[in-house]
C-alpha cells in the first residue's frame, strides 16, 4: 500500500496508568469507493510506546488489527504506565512508520501538581485555517478538551459570503451517510495543524450537534425527518466520530457514551457532559445522566470541579430572542437542578459560541451580589465564522457576564491547589495560514467569582 498514516496519530482518555492511542490507515483518504483507499481486509498494525521522543527506550509494543468495518481505525488501550508522565508513541505497517506523537498520563490521585490544559471548539474547515491549533500544540498542554463541532456536516452554501468558503470541502453535499461523514473527517484530519494538536497531547472530546446535524435534540433532527430515519443517520455519524477520535467507548447503534469523569489528582475533576443526545422536552440531560452528574458533583473532592460541555450554560438575555435557543436557557429547570448541587470550586467550560464569553454563576441571575456558585468560560471558535454580536449591548443586559471577545482562537488554562486561570488566546486572521496569537484577556477564579488579571473587559 501507499503511505497509510495520512491522517496522523492521536491519543486520548488519559488515566493515571494508561491512555488510548489512535490512528487510521488511509493511503488515499478520499478514495471514491474504498474508505481510505484500503482493501476490504484486515491489516495488522504495529505500535510502540517509549519514554523518549526518539523511541530509543521502548517500554511496550504490540500489534492490533485494523478492520475494514471500522474504516481501518485502531484504538490501542495502553495500561501499566506511570502517572503524570510524558510518553511517545508510533505506529508502523510494513515499511511505513507514522509520525511520533506525545501523550501524557493523568496525575497520581494524590498529586497536587498544577494541571495545564487547552480548550477548543467549533473548527469549521471551510471557514479558515487551523492556525490556533498549531499555537495550542506548541504549548504542549497536559490534555486538550474539545467541546464540540469537531466537524460541520454542512455542504457548500449556494452563495457563501466573505470568509465562509476559504478552503474547499471534499464534497458540496451535506453529510448524511457513513461514507460522507468518513470523508468529512478525513478532510479535516488531513490538516497539518489539526494533526499537530492531536500529536502534542491527549484529548478529551465531546460532540455537539454538528457532528450529526445542526440543532438536533435527542431523537428529533429539527427538520421534519422522522425519528427513525434520524437515528439511522445518527448511527452513521457516531460511528464515523469514533473511527476518528481516541475514545475508549465504541458506539452501540445510535448511542454513544459521551458523559464521563476524568480525575486529575487532587487538583481537577473533569466532568464531561452530553448536552445533545438525551434532550427530551424540557429536559437537557436525561434522567440517568442528570443523576450521574449530580452524584459526581456531590462526591467530587478535587479543588476544582470542571464541567466540560458543548453549549452555553449560564443565563443570558440576548437582543434577538431566537439566538442561543439551543443553550441551557431553553432548559432552565435542568440547569437549576444542577446548580442546586454546585460544589465549591465549580468551573463550567462551554463550546458552541464562536465567541469568547466569561461570567459568574450566582443564586440570583439578576443580582450580582447574590451567592457565588461558580464561573463559566465559554470558548471562541477555532475557525467558525462568529455571529454578528453587539458584545457591549449583551454585557449591559446581563450583569453576571463580564467579558466578550469576537476573535477566533482557544483557551489556555492552568489549575492548581491555590487558583484557576483561563487565558483567551486569539489569532489575528484565519483566511490564510501562519497568524500570530496573543492573549486578549486572562481571568482568575477566586471565591467562586471571576477576577480579570489581563486584557480588556468587554
Amino acid at each position: 500500500m501507499g503511505y497509510p498514516f495520512t491522517l496522523g496519530v492521536a491519543s486520548g482518555e488519559p488515566l493515571p496508568d494508561g491512555v488510548i492511542l489512535w490512528t487510521r490507515l488511509a493511503p488515499e483518504p478520499l478514495h471514491p469507493t474504498r474508505p481510505g483507499g484500503m482493501p476490504n481486509q484486515t491489516a495488522t498494525v504495529q505500535w510502540e510506546i517509549a519514554e523518549d521522543e526518539k523511541l530509543a527506550r521502548v517500554i511496550q509494543s504490540g500489534t492490533v488489527a485494523a478492520q475494514p468495518d471500522w474504516a481501518h481505525s485502531v484504538h490501542v488501550r495502553v495500561s501499566g504506565l506511570r502517572p503524570g508522565t510524558d510518553y511517545f508513541y508510533r505506529f508502523s505497517v510494513d515499511s511505513h512508520r507514522s509520525p511520533v506523537g506525545r501523550t501524557r498520563t493523568a496525575p497520581d490521585p494524590a498529586s497536587t501538581a498544577p494541571v495545564r490544559f487547552g480548550v477548543v471548539s467549533c473548527q469549521r474547515y471551510e471557514h479558515g485555517h487551523f492556525t490556533a491549533l498549531r499555537h495550542l500544540a506548541d504549548e504542549r498542554p497536559e490534555v486538550i478538551l474539545h467541546l464540540g463541532s469537531y466537524i460541520y456536516e454542512y455542504g457548500k452554501p449556494k452563495n457563501p459570503g466573505p470568509g465562509r468558503y476559504v478552503r474547499p470541502l471534499e464534497s458540496e453535499a451535506e453529510c448524511a451517510t457513513l461514507g460522507a461523514y468518513r470523508d468529512r473527517y478525513a478532510r479535516y484530519r488531513m490538516d497539518p495543524d489539526l494533526q499537530a494538536a492531536h500529536a502534542a497531547a491527549p484529548w478529551l472530546p465531546v460532540p455537539d450537534d454538528h457532528e450529526v446535524r445542526d440543532g438536533y435534540a435527542g431523537v428529533l433532527p429539527g427538520n421534519g425527518t422522522s425519528p427513525a430515519a434520524f437515528l439511522k443517520r445518527r448511527t452513521a455519524a457516531f460511528k464515523a466520530y469514533y473511527e476518528h477520535m481516541p475514545l475508549r467507548a465504541r458506539p452501540t447503534g445510535a448511542a454513544l457514551q459521551v458523559y464521563r469523569w476524568r480525575p486529575y489528582g487532587r487538583v481537577v475533576d473533569f466532568v464531561l457532559a452530553d448536552t445533545r443526545q438525551y434532550r427530551d422536552g424540557g429536559d437537557m440531560l436525561g434522567a440517568a445522566q442528570e443523576e450521574w452528574l449530580i452524584g459526581r458533583l456531590r462526591s467530587a473532592t478535587a479543588r476544582w470541579k470542571v464541567l466540560g460541555q458543548a453549549v452555553f450554560f449560564g443565563r443570558r438575555v440576548l437582543p434577538e430572542p431566537t439566538a442561543g435557543a439551543g443553550a441551557w436557557d431553553a432548559y432552565p429547570e435542568s440547569r437549576a437542578r444542577v446548580l442546586a448541587e454546585a460544589p465549591d470550586g465549580l468551573v463550567v467550560l462551554s463550546g458552541d459560541e464562536r465567541g469568547g464569553w466569561a461570567g459568574d454563576l450566582r443564586a440570583d441571575w439578576a443580582d450580582p451580589g447574590s451567592t457565588a456558585l461558580g464561573v463559566e468560560f465559554a470558548g471562541t471558535s477555532v475557525t467558525s465564522m462568529p455571529p454578528e454580536t453587539d458584545g457591549r449591548a449583551v454585557l449591559e443586559l446581563n450583569p453576571l457576564l463580564r467579558f466578550f471577545d469576537g476573535h477566533r482562537g482557544y483557551m489556555s488554562c492552568t489549575a492548581d491547589m491555590d487558583g484557576f486561570r483561563a487565558d483567551y488566546r486569539a489569532v489575528e486572521y484565519v483566511d490564510r495560514p501562519g497568524a500570530p496569537a496573543s492573549t486578549v484577556a486572562a481571568f482568575a477564579v477566586e471565591n467562586n467569582e471571576l477576577r480579570q488579571i489581563g486584557g480588556e473587559a468587554g
